[in-house]
């Protein structure tokens, strides 16, 4: 991990960034979690078994880090609703051009499929790993990440293809 120059650092960090981007949903959770891969990877680099699989063993690490995320707040979640105090609002989106309202119909539709089907597709698609290197930093068999890509793609592909529920549009005076 020091023996990385300052480019192979920005470019590692910015992946890592969008990946945790698109699994948090929130800037400022993706960064908190871009720290906490980078800290633990930075205490723990004894544990690397090769330098090639560096972009595998960074992304397991933040992967396993958003699931640990995951489970204390559904913990967390389950004591605020037993105490009468859950719940959460959504902002309305609305955009002028019809292109942007098309991509972002797409966009939604990825962020509707479970975090599992995004993050295979982000590893993937997006980040260019290996399916051997996707299984290694989802600790799953390689199978299992065909599968599961395949079901993921579909999902999507269903989401997009059908009619796109239309989003909420501006009036402009």
């Amino acid at each position: 991990m020091h023996d990385l120059d300052e480019q192979q650092w920005r470019e590692l960090l910015q992946s890592l960034r969008r990946f945790a981007l698109w699994l948090t949903r929130e800037s400022g959770s993706a960064d908190d979690l871009v720290q906490a891969t980078v800290e633990r990877a930075l205490t723990r680099s004894g544990q690397q078994r090769e330098e090639q699989n560096r972009r595998a063993w960074l992304f397991t690490i933040l992967y396993r880090l958003f699931l640990d995320g995951k489970r204390r707040d559904r913990l967390h979640s389950r004591w605020l609703n037993w105490f009468g105090r859950g719940g959460q609002a959504e902002e309305p989106l609305g955009y002028e051009t019809e292109s942007i309202v098309l991509a972002q119909a797409d966009l939604q539709a990825f962020a509707r499929l479970p975090s599992e089907q995004r993050a295979l597709l982000l590893l993937v698609s997006v980040e260019g790993l290996s399916y051997k290197e996707v299984a290694q930093a989802l600790d799953i068999p390689i199978g299992t990440v065909m599968s599961r890509l395949s079901r993921a793609r579909a999902a999507l592909r269903e989401l997009t293809e059908g009619k796109p529920s239309s989003p909420a549009l501006r009036r402009l005076k």
